[in-house]
This record gives structure tokens, sequence and C-alpha cells, in this order.
């Protein structure tokens, strides 16, 4: 499904002066596959997502997704990032009707699916609520469900579950193995965590340091 091939990225600096965060990293995900990514910080291992993503363009090599280049974003990729990056004057079902409104899906629909999904990540009764209402477990089920709620091929998770603390964290690791196995998405998923790398992944990809 996904194949990258030969990627590197070069960061130009100030004065002629750059760093190399990533140097022919090549890789192949499976449909349906669900991997964890480890490596010490600085690796390039957001890079490699932003790249994925489409947020980031690599100075060589090429990101191929169902035989198709990636050369931006695309609906068919979905990223949580380490915090929610929610919509902050939007409610939690805005927030996760903002994609299908995006693409024009009647009001009734996207009222059927933002309660559909809010009752998926445990947050039913929920859907008037303000992001500050919730605390940064609750956003994150909130970015999780507005990620599902545009039906993306591939998800990419920036170590969304970081900056929890440990019982909320566990509570998410369940959720998103939980939610894995019901959609059966292809997801990568960045962690600094060794007991959840193996915890969440099919496979584990460590990367050396920089350049990964």
């Amino acid at each position: 499904m996904l194949s990258i091939q030969d990627v590197s990225m070069r960061f130009d600096l100030p004065y002629g002066s750059s760093v190399n965060a990533l140097s022919n990293v090549s890789l192949t995900v499976a449909a349906g596959e669900i991997i964890s990514v480890l490596g010490p910080s600085g690796c390039g291992k957001t890079t490699l997502l932003n790249i994925l993503a489409g947020f980031l363009a690599p100075t060589s090599g090429t990101v191929l997704l169902n035989g198709a280049a990636v050369r931006g974003p695309g609906a068919e990729r979905g990223m949580v990032f380490q915090q929610g990056a929610l919509f902050e004057w939007m409610s939690v079902q805005e927030n996760i009707e903002f994609g299908p409104r995006m693409r024009g899906v009647e009001v009734r629909e996207r009222r059927r699916l933002a309660d559909h999904l809010l009752s998926t990540v445990g947050l039913g009764g929920f859907a008037g609520k303000a992001i500050y209402e919730l605390s940064g477990g609750m956003q994150q089920r909130v970015a999780l469900a507005r990620c599902l709620a545009n039906d993306p091929e591939l998800i990419l998770m920036d170590e969304p579950l970081g900056a929890l603390d440990a019982l909320t964290r566990e509570k998410m690791q369940g959720l998103v193995l939980k939610l894995w196995k019901e959609t059966r998405k292809t997801v990568i998923l960045i962690t600094h965590s060794v007991e959840e790398a193996l915890l969440l992944g099919e496979r584990l990809i460590v990367m050396a340091p920089r350049p990964g």
C-alpha cells in the first residue's frame, strides 16, 4: 500500500549550513498493517511522518501510496498530532464534522457520523461541549474521531499519547487497538515508549540517530 523509496531530507539553514534529517529511508507498509516507529530525539521520526502526510517534500526519494506519488496533503491520509490540534472556537461535534463538511456531506449524514464516532471513542453526550472543557485524554479522543470522520486509508500518529498521564495513556492505547481492529486502517505510530511500541505495533521500526 505504502512504499517509501530512498527518501532523504536536508534542511538548509542560514549562512550556508544544513542539517541532514533523513538519509536513504526505504520501507514498505502493507494495507491494514499497524507499525510502531521508535528512535532517539532528533532522528527524523516526525520529519518522515510529515513527508508521508505531504506537509514536506523530501530532498530526494519518492513516497508512493497505492502506486501514486505523494505530492501534498490528501484526504486519503489522516494525521493525529501529539497535541489535539483541534479548533478551539468549534464544539466537539463541529470539530468532527469539519472534514465531511468541507467535502460537501449533507448535514444529516454529518450528524449521524459524528454521533457514531463520539460513541465509538467513548464521548457520547459530549457533542456540544467546547474543546477547553475537555481533559487532554478526551481531546485526543476527539482528534481520533475527527481523523476517522474523513475515512482515510492511512492514519499517521505523531506521539499522540505522549502528553497523557499513565492511566489515561493506558486507556487510550486500548482505544487505538480497538479502533484499528474494527476499521483495519493502515496505521503508522511514532512513540518514545518501547512498551507502547511493542503493545501497539505488529511491526517495530527502529531509526538510527540523525540522520535517520
